[in-house]
């Protein structure tokens, strides 16, 4: 099953540790939270805004990721969607920053303390 990121925003809901009962709904949005990760581009870029003290515009990335203006903005637009960056339009150009309490729910799930492996 495809889950069309435009549609998925990480609620608050989102991302519950794993030793909870997921519904279908909580385990669809983080599935797509992860989707929206399962790309090494798109890690360098949350790597590199997570450094960052300041919003980033896609002109400071593609230098440093060695790729092209609109392949870093599909990937932007893609952590976007997914809940994971925000976006700011300034003029023309846009500036990103990390959507820090939502990578605070997604690091929930992986938060196996207490649970018998």
């Amino acid at each position: 099953m495809n889950v069309d990121l435009s549609q998925v925003r990480l609620p608050a809901t989102c991302c519950l540790p794993l030793d909870h009962d997921l519904t279908t709904d909580d385990a669809e949005a983080t599935a797509a939270l992860f989707k929206a990760l399962a790309d090494p581009a798109r890690i360098r870029i949350v790597s590199m805004l997570a450094r960052s003290s300041e919003p980033a515009c896609v002109c400071e990335l593609t230098t440093p990721l060695g790729l092209s203006q609109p392949t870093v903005s599909h990937h932007l637009k893609k952590l976007v969607q997914a809940g994971l960056l925000e976006r700011e339009q300034r003029g023309v150009w846009a500036y990103y920053t990390l959507d820090r309490a939502a990578f605070g729910r997604a690091a929930g799930v992986l938060d196996l303390k207490g649970m018998t492996l």
